[in-house]
């Protein structure tokens, strides 16, 4: 019988999705939790590991002898050492695509929070700020329309696809910077007219050699006066101070983010308590449903492994 270990099962589940899903496959393993030392000894004998951000390399697999076969509950493949998995013959499956709606929609409520200013409102009424108004309407936050606003979207592949249509029936013109020219009409531009256009800009690429830290000091400066900044898609593509500083000195109207370079959050994090900036605890791909095929996305790929026609794969396995 294969052994499957899951070493960061409660990045996945607060106990609403159960680990049985993955018995029929073999004998789970799931820890809550694994500490970079506790991992090496428990994926010992593992024949499969699933995880989400654990970091898989030479040094924490170097007593899994018998590991064929890694299935990521992640887009993102970062956090595993693919030329060591080539060299030992180790599968890598990611599960593509699962959080589209979802990371779309946690994108507009953070867009529409800065528009409408809902929560801002909310607390002003509930602190009794509208029983003591001399007017119907308390003209307390600034509020602005979306529909003629230019959004721009750095990356697009299915996500920036959904953010795009999501806008476009609110009104809003839609530019986009990617290494795919697009092919849905939508207009692609590089990046400096990117910066200098947009009133909003979206952040929906992968983290790799050429995103990380794109938006610093220089790319903020460089952007349209006001511009609103968003990132629902990986910490280290932004130099957080660069951000924070930008929202301080007024270059930027304010920033909503759900990744950081380092998750959980480090003490000391640059945009912890900055006026303008909002964030979210990576929260963006985590609703019930989102999760629920997240796991049929798993089990399918570690189906089709068994089955000899893997499905997802991201490397190149030797043998």
């Amino acid at each position: 019988m294969l052994t499957i270990v899951l070493p960061d099962w409660q990045t996945i589940t607060n106990g609403d999705i159960s680990s049985d899903i993955f018995t029929p496959y073999g004998r789970v393993v799931p820890y809550s939790l694994s500490t970079p030392e506790q991992f090496i000894d428990r994926v010992a004998e593992a024949d499969i590991i699933l995880c989400n951000k654990t970091v898989l390399d030479e040094k924490s697999l170097v007593k899994a002898k018998n590991l064929k076969y890694v299935g990521l509950f992640a887009t993102g493949y970062n956090n595993v050492d693919l030329p060591y998995a080539d060299a030992h013959g180790i599968t890598v499956c990611n599960a593509g695509s699962y959080s589209t709606d979802a990371v779309a929609q946690h994108t507009f409520a953070l867009i529409l929070e800065h528009a409408s200013r809902v929560g801002e409102y909310n607390t002003f009424v509930q602190g009794g700020g509208w029983l003591r108004s001399p007017t119907f309407s308390p003209f307390v936050c600034p509020t602005l329309e979306l529909a003629g606003k230019t959004l721009g979207l750095f990356g697009y592949g299915h996500i920036g696809q959904a953010v795009a249509k999501i806008a476009k029936a609110f009104g809003m013109r839609v530019i986009v910077h990617t290494r795919t020219a697009p092919t849905d009409g939508s207009e692609a531009v590089d990046f400096e007219r990117l910066l200098a256009e947009s009133d909003f800009i979206s952040v929906h690429a992968p983290l790799n050699e050429q995103s990380y830290r794109k938006f610093d000091a220089a790319a903020f400066a460089a952007c349209k006066a006001g511009a609103y900044f968003v990132n629902t898609a990986r910490g280290p593509i932004v130099d957080e101070k660069a951000l924070a500083d930008a929202v301080r000195n007024g270059q930027l109207s304010g920033a909503a983010v759900d990744v950081l370079h380092t998750e959980p959050m480090a003490a000391g994090c640059p945009l912890l308590g900055v006026a303008g900036i909002t964030l979210t605890p990576h929260v963006a791909w985590a609703p019930f449903e989102t999760r629920t095929r997240l796991m049929g996305i798993v089990c399918d790929n570690l189906q089709n492994w068994l089955d000899g026609r893997p499905t997802n794969v991201v490397n190149h396995p030797k043998g």
